[in-house]
């Protein structure tokens, strides 16, 4: 996972750090808010000098959001997110994707990966 002498960032729902233009975060097991959201997305802008950038996620069970913050996230992915690769349990990234985005696409290229070289691959070409 992640070298230990790379500079980590501690979040309220994920801890971050970057690997070559790419943002990596470790989700943890809370419940996502509008307010925890809204801190997690200042965070990431003040980690990457609020410029989107490439996210590879590490996806936790965590509880199911309510709709107001389901859509306020989807809302922010685009302010600070180039594109997501997804690792986690398949039937856990299909049941996020479906929570989130059942009438509409991602606002941001999303696919989801079992190999963590594979994600990373696919990240590059969205590092600006």
């Amino acid at each position: 996972m992640k070298p230990v002498y790379l500079p980590t960032y501690q979040g309220e729902i994920a801890n971050y750090w970057f690997e070559d233009g790419i943002l990596i975060a470790d989700s943890k097991n809370v419940k996502r808010t509008v307010e925890l959201i809204r801190s997690n997305v200042a965070l990431v802008k003040q980690i990457t000098g609020n410029k989107p950038v490439p996210l590879l996620i590490y996806l936790k069970n965590s509880p199911v959001p309510d709709k107001e913050t389901q859509r306020f996230s989807t809302e922010q992915l685009p302010e600070i997110y180039t594109a997501m690769a997804m690792m986690a349990d398949s039937a856990l990234v299909k049941f996020i994707m479906n929570l989130l985005f059942k009438f509409k696409k991602p606002p941001i290229p999303m696919k989801s990966f079992k190999d963590d070289n594979e994600a990373r691959e696919w990240l590059k070409q969205f590092v600006r």
